[in-house]
């Protein structure tokens, strides 16, 4: 499990394909620091698996590698990484650790695309100080989304502040945009996208039970409206 909170920007070193798989090695200090076999480490919300660690690897410290299989190759946006494409690490969540984001899986639900960015206020330098970022929502994954619920894009814990049939909306502060990949995402690039876990168990139970008159949406705004459960834009 992770919490969607960005440790380190890495970069893909290299990548070995194998036809019906691929080796990524990537270099991120902080994020493989006491790296071992088989520890999870998310990659633009992907979690992937420890192969080699900074010491068992002939190159600088600081680097490790993960084995992507087919299957996620299609249906994330790693298949579109290249050698220095810069990529959102984490580690996974300690037990007993502080969850600054919310409950991400790392798994991927679908893949979506920047439509458009627009900039805020601008500080003294004339950088903005916020932007509103849109991305394309698969039909697949739209009925999981409400208003001040939670997302991940690319492994980035968001709140979504309009959740359209097509699209939604977050708002991101300058960190993020400063410490994350969201900060450089040009139009039409693609996301990897994760809808909040209680979404997907609310939808079984709601199967289950047939609550008469009672949506996935209405539900889930239910929660995360709930006094303590609220999250600020980021």
């Amino acid at each position: 499990m992770f919490t969607g909170i960005i440790e380190e920007l890495g970069e893909v070193v290299s990548i070995e394909e194998y036809g019906d798989s691929s080796r990524i090695r990537l270099r991120g200090p902080v994020a493989c620091t006491g790296a071992r076999h088989g520890d999870s480490i998310a990659v633009n919300g992907v979690c992937l698996t420890v192969v080699d660690t900074p010491e068992e690897l002939a190159a600088s410290s600081g680097e490790f590698s993960a084995d992507v299989m087919a299957e996620t190759l299609l249906r994330s946006s790693l298949g579109a990484l290249r050698p220095g494409s810069r990529v959102n690490l984490e580690r996974a969540m300690a037990l007993g650790a502080r969850l600054g984001g919310h409950l991400v899986q790392g798994h991927v639900d679908a893949t979506g695309s920047l439509l458009s960015r627009s900039p805020g206020e601008l500080d003294g330098e004339g950088n903005p100080r916020w932007e509103v970022l849109r991305f394309a929502l698969p039909q697949s994954i739209a009925r999981y989304l409400v208003d001040k619920g939670s997302i991940t894009v690319d492994g980035v814990s968001l709140t979504v502040v309009e959740a359209a049939a097509d699209s939604f909306t977050v708002s991101l502060i300058p960190a993020t945009l400063a410490l994350t990949t969201l900060g450089v995402k040009a139009v039409g690039d693609p996301v990897n996208l994760e809808v909040d876990v209680l979404a997907k168990y609310v939808e079984r139970l709601l199967e289950s039970r047939a609550v008469p008159g009672l949506t996935v949406a209405s539900a889930v705004s239910s929660l995360t409206t709930a006094p303590g459960l609220t999250q600020d834009a980021s």
